[in-house]
């Protein structure tokens, strides 16, 4: 494969994968009591995280997962599990105050983990995108294709905070009742998502063996 056509395929098919157009109703749900200016700094901070995740994967994946003794199997039940939690959570919709403390510590350790789990893990970097930038690494003939591919991760994630940024723009014009029933809505698509992560990652296994 020559440098122009890895160049070229290494961010479409990361894009392609993570997708965060689908990432956008979820994004909004779990955040539609937060501010504008908070969705934006959980879509920057998520977006950042994602990428230096996948950016890490990109120089040290297969060694990694080789050394630990993980498949990409393993990592899709696992990725399923988070996201049956978060779903279920989601289901029961629970109260702002229920969800939040009255200190300010307590509530941007609330928005830390929304930009972690869900958001930059599973969504925006779970096994799909972990698989991917892994068989591109895989891939890449020469340190000239290494460094395409390592810039086309923070390029890719540029694109996905400009989208969840507009997003968190546009939210100001959605009724709060809309966004409550969206989070439940998008809970229940959770556990589905869960599920066939789940469901992909016991085939794997039985197709290896």
């Amino acid at each position: 494969m020559t440098l122009l056509e890895f160049a070229l395929l290494a961010p479409v098919s990361l894009f392609v994968v993570i997708n965060p157009l689908s990432t956008v109703p979820a994004f909004l749900s779990m955040t539609s009591d937060d501010d504008t200016s908070e969705k934006i700094r959980m879509a920057r901070f998520a977006c950042f995280l994602a990428a230096g995740i996948l950016i890490l994967f990109a120089l040290t994946g297969s060694f990694i997962l080789g050394f630990m003794g993980i498949s990409i199997p393993a990592l899709q039940i696992a990725g399923g599990l988070v996201l049956v939690m978060i779903g279920l959570d989601m289901l029961r919709a629970p109260t702002i105050e229920t969800r939040l403390s009255d200190t300010e510590q307590k509530l941007a350790r609330k928005m830390e983990d929304v930009a972690v789990t869900p958001l930059a893990i599973p969504l925006l970097c779970g096994p799909g995108a972990i698989s991917t930038v892994v068989i591109l690494q895989t891939q890449s003939e020469t340190l000239a294709h290494l460094g395409a591919l390592l810039v086309s991760v923070p390029l890719v994630y540029a694109a996905c905070f400009g989208i969840l940024f507009s997003a968190a723009k546009g939210s100001t014009r959605l009724n709060p009742i809309v966004l409550r029933v969206l989070r439940r809505i998008m809970g229940l698509l959770f556990v589905c998502v869960a599920i066939q992560f789940g469901l992909n990652g016991i085939e794997g296994f039985t197709g290896n063996e």
